[in-house]
């Protein structure tokens, strides 16, 4: 289960603001359970756990493995939810130096062209053996018409029929049941298709085959991933006052004129975690003038950039840590050498203790620099701990937006853009 030590943030509020925010809270419970908020034709998220498909699991689970001990290249094409997850997982649990299994490559979330260019190039480049790199491209788009996403999968589609005479095979497609132009290119190409649900919105879908796919491809267990949702849905629809209760303290600090948010972690495999959190919040609670805005740092690198400002700047933030309590093989200080760095006094010390200090001096000196701070606690990092915040998050964020009487389910404000670009572009 997932733990929030709320206590420290608390300090900064008075009884009677905690108490008024955590009414909006539970209200916001409600209106997410019983699906009587703004939006709630997009709560399917909840649905893919309430009743959970082992069969698309399965399937999506087999395809990872296949497509993990085969090839040498796995290209993620797409935008926002379309890859954040996956990328948030995926660098979370996979050992960032193992040569096991593809290297898995994302596109589609930029319109550069000088790194499209450079990725062509990078898999035009033969193995150390001579041979051509064996390459799956898994494009991931409702519409298949965002721009960005488009761009790329044209230039990459064309690249994988140029190289390939198989390419038919190499291209799979993430997208909507029915309509869109990537539908119409599937039903004459033939590529494999899976279907992202109809009430599951981007930034909802990791759960998936949108995320599903490229995290079983990377050799995580999407069993074990779905299967710590599963199990933390089921707690929480017993007992969500950690929930309620989290959500209450970010409303309350929201209306003192808190404005920004710091998720960060001692932990980097967290970083990418911690982004996509970001896209998570920021697209869903930033509307009608509200919200506070999510941002990412990663400590200890960050405060030695961002410190001074947290420590000592504009009081209009406050900090959510990501914490790991338990980690597996530890690396320690070696010793026995004259080094003359002046840290024999760590000698013997793992470094995650180390670091696990840090994080507590940090969080104490930022506290007495008056920064409220929330800690969210993983009991370790593993698929079934990462599956469980995956879930912690996305409900977590369905309460607190409908604490602030909006919509957390849609985004007018990323569909202006596009208008006003695309008048620019022609269309």
């Amino acid at each position: 289960m997932i733990k929030a030590n709320i206590s420290r943030a608390r300090k900064f509020l008075t009884d009677q603001e905690y108490i008024h925010a955590h009414s909006l809270a539970t209200k916001g419970l409600d209106d997410l359970r019983h699906r009587t908020g703004p939006g709630s034709a997009w709560l399917g998220w909840r649905d893919l756990l309430e009743k959970p498909d082992s069969d698309l699991v399965a399937q999506l689970n087999q395809l990872g493995k296949k497509i993990h001990d085969s090839v040498d290249v796995f290209i993620v094409c797409g935008i926002g939810g379309s890859y954040l997850g996956a990328k948030a997982v995926i660098d979370a649990l996979k050992p960032p130096f193992t040569p096991n299994g593809p290297e898995i490559l994302f596109a589609g979330y930029h319109m550069s062209g000088a790194y499209l260019k450079d990725l062509l190039q990078y898999l035009k480049m033969p193995k150390a053996d001579g041979s051509k790199k064996s390459i799956v491209l898994n494009v991931i788009s409702k519409s298949g018409s965002t721009l960005e996403t488009a761009l790329s999968f044209r230039v990459l589609r064309k690249f994988i029929h140029e190289e390939f005479e198989d390419a038919v095979e190499r291209i799979i497609c993430t997208t909507s049941e029915r309509g869109g132009v990537l539908n119409e290119v599937i039903d004459k190409e033939g590529y494999q298709k899976f279907i992202i649900p109809s009430d599951v919105g981007g930034r909802f879908s990791v759960l998936t085959p949108v995320g599903l796919l490229p995290i079983a491809v990377a050799g995580i267990s999407i069993e074990e991933l779905f299967e710590g949702a599963v199990s933390n849905y089921k707690i929480l629809e017993e007992n969500a006052d950690v929930v309620v209760e989290y959500a209450a303290l970010r409303n309350a600090l929201h209306s003192k004129g808190i404005t920004i948010d710091i998720f960060t972690s001692f932990e980097p495999e967290l970083l990418s975690f911690g982004r996509w959190i970001q896209q998570l919040l920021g697209e869903s609670e930033g509307k009608d003038g509200k919200g506070i805005f999510p941002t990412v740092a990663g400590f200890s690198t960050d405060l030695h950039s961002l410190g001074q400002f947290i420590q000592d700047g504009t009081r209009s933030l406050f900090e959510t840590f990501l914490v790991v309590d338990q980690v597996g093989a530890q690396l320690s200080v070696p010793s026995s050498l004259d080094f003359g760095d002046g840290l024999d006094y760590l000698e013997g010390d793992f470094f995650h203790s180390i670091n696990s200090k840090a994080e507590s001096g940090t969080i104490e000196a930022h506290c007495e620099g008056q920064v409220p701070i929330v800690t969210i606690h993983l009991s370790e990092l593993n698929a079934k701990s990462v599956g469980a915040l995956i879930y912690f998050y996305q409900i977590f964020t369905g309460v607190f937006v409908y604490s602030l009487g909006i919509n957390p389910f849609n985004q007018p404000g990323v569909e202006d853009y596009k208008k006003a670009m695309y008048r620019l572009l022609g269309k």
